[in-house]
């Protein structure tokens, strides 16, 4: 299976963590295509088998919290109907609702959204192994 995992950084944070989840994703036998939003083509990342969007938190520490606009957009790219998804952020004080809003830009472009995970570091999120492990 082909997972694209696509992410947003802006200090490296999600950047690491995004690395650290292509290579559990390759360590499970899979193939993982790593890029960021501001490199990705939505035709090659809608092409894969599974697809994994992340983003760094923005917000007011505990209000407003968001995921970057570059990475919104892109979502409003992407043609991944009936397609395994998951979305991740990483984040420092509080995530707020930004997975829920993330994964219902994938459910509208047609994503089977079945994870949503936050790490608060550079790390793999707590639950995207199973995710993975769950792929077939």
């Amino acid at each position: 299976m082909r997972v694209a995992i696509v992410y947003d950084s802006r200090t490296g944070t999600t950047k690491s963590a995004a690395e650290k989840m292509a290579e559990l994703v390759s360590g499970r036998g899979h193939e993982c295509d790593l890029v960021p939003v501001q490199a990705a083509d939505a035709a090659k990342v809608s092409a894969a088998d599974a697809v994994c969007i992340g983003s760094w938190t923005e917000g007011l520490f505990f209000i407003l919290q968001h995921a970057t606009k570059a990475t919104m957009a892109f979502i409003d790219t992407l043609s991944v109907e009936g397609k395994p998804a998951a979305v991740f952020c990483t984040y420092k004080t509080a995530a707020g609702k930004i997975l829920p809003k993330m994964a219902a830009a994938m459910t509208a472009r047609g994503a089977k959204v079945t994870g949503q995970f936050k790490a608060r570091g550079p790390s793999v999120p707590d639950g995207f192994a199973a995710w993975v492990d769950g792929l077939t």
